[in-house]
């Protein structure tokens, strides 16, 4: 897809500086021209769940950082959308996450008035298509942690595998939320801002809350940076977790989904790689045998 990008790119934006790929995977493919951003959407993606999506960020610019079309363009089978260029998190200096920024944004958004015509949040349907992968990678070669992992998603109640409807009531939500979803806009120090809208849709809030959530029950993530992203959750009036008290009635399912969700995809991965498992992803496979021994 980048050929075909580039070449859409430089037919549109002939005098900008050279492009520069910032992603190139199946689902996305992400190029940067200057202070834009051009992004190839998965294959498949509904025209119509991407406009209204698209009309929810434009909508709530102090959010999410808006696009600079209000519509998607076509090219060839995909879908092609611009972006204001942001500056991201700095993977090199975990200390400086913005932890209270995004839990204020989301909490922002979950109270947002959610639009009936804006489509499921896609949250479940990626960790299912997660355990998807996993199962078509373990068709040529089996895997020790695959079991635990698989077994802890049998665990899970329906809605969290995507087969069945999310309980309500539902609350706008981000759908994929990780600390590479944030960037300041404008560049390089302006406010932070929510990006990447295609899991964007009306769900269970507790979802965007679930990352960090299991990555701190995984021991991934200290009890200090856990504690500043829930009390400015809580402090914003988010609605995912009661306003006192223990949140993980509402975080136990989202949690454990995206526990298992991690731990696929890096399984998969490192099948592909013929590889072993890091130390991290040992923790998070851990995680799934412990939860399906429960």
């Amino acid at each position: 897809m980048v050929p075909a990008l580039l070449a859409h790119i430089r037919a549109t934006h002939p005098r900008s500086a050279a492009p520069t790929t910032l992603a190139d995977r199946p689902d996305a493919t992400v190029i940067r021209l200057g202070d834009t951003v051009v992004k190839a959407h998965a294959p498949g993606t509904d025209p119509a769940h991407l406009t209204r999506r698209l009309e929810t960020a434009s909508r709530l610019p102090g959010i999410l950082l808006p696009p600079l079309a209000p519509a998607a363009e076509h090219l060839h089978d995909r879908l092609v959308t611009s972006w204001p260029y942001g500056t991201p998190v700095d993977p090199d200096a975990p200390a400086a996450a913005p932890w209270e920024a995004v839990a204020t944004l989301l909490a922002r958004l979950h109270a947002g008035a959610p639009r009936p015509a804006l489509p499921p949040m896609r949250g479940p349907a990626k960790a299912a298509r997660a355990v998807t992968r996993l199962h078509a990678a373990l068709r040529a070669r089996t895997h020790p942690a695959a079991r635990p992992v698989l077994d802890a998603w049998a665990a899970l109640p329906a809605w969290a595998r995507a087969e069945a409807p999310m309980p309500g009531p539902a609350f706008l939500c981000h759908g994929d939320l990780h600390l590479g979803q944030l960037v300041r806009h404008p560049a390089p120090d302006g406010p932070w801002r929510l990006i990447d809208v295609d899991d964007l849709g009306l769900g269970v809030p507790a979802w965007d809350l679930a990352r960090p959530a299991a990555w701190y029950a995984c021991g991934l993530l200290s009890p200090d940076e856990w504690t500043r992203f829930l009390t400015a959750y809580r402090r914003a009036d988010g609605p995912a977790v009661p306003a006192a008290g223990d949140p993980w009635a509402a975080l136990d399912v989202p949690a454990r989904a995206l526990t298992v969700q991690t731990a696929a995809l890096a399984i998969t991965r490192a099948l592909a790689a013929d590889r072993p498992l890091d130390e991290t992803e040992e923790a998070l496979v851990d995680a799934c045998a412990r939860m399906s021994a429960l």
